[in-house]
């Protein structure tokens, strides 16, 4: 059996001493998180966390440092996950992009 971890990026994102958050419908209720999500095939690191905070937040990110690689494992679903969290700077907002499916709002 191969063993393989399920990856995720995700951006930890301040400016003027606040921080970008999606607040977001999950399995146990409505939650704040960074926005984040899972790498898509024949897609780059980079490329996926600009993806997803656009997607979650309607904002245009420019990762400019690794933050750092977790390992998490979900005991509920036995999944192990492995996260890639980039910190940097917002290029710009798409104030009428609707946000993904859970995704109530960017704060």
């Amino acid at each position: 059996m191969i063993w393989k971890p399920n990856v995720t990026v995700a951006a930890v994102i301040e400016r003027d001493g606040k921080f970008l958050l999606v607040e977001e419908e999950t399995s146990q209720g409505v939650r704040f998180n960074q926005p984040a999500g899972h790498l898509e095939a024949d897609e780059s690191i980079l490329a996926a966390v600009k993806r997803e905070v656009l997607e979650e937040s309607a904002y245009h990110f420019v990762p400019q440092h690794l933050l750092g690689i977790y390992r998490w494992h979900s005991a509920d679903s036995d999944t192990t996950y492995l996260r890639f969290a980039f910190t940097g700077a917002i290029a710009g907002h798409e104030a009428d992009r609707p946000l993904d499916t859970g995704i109530l709002r960017a704060v």
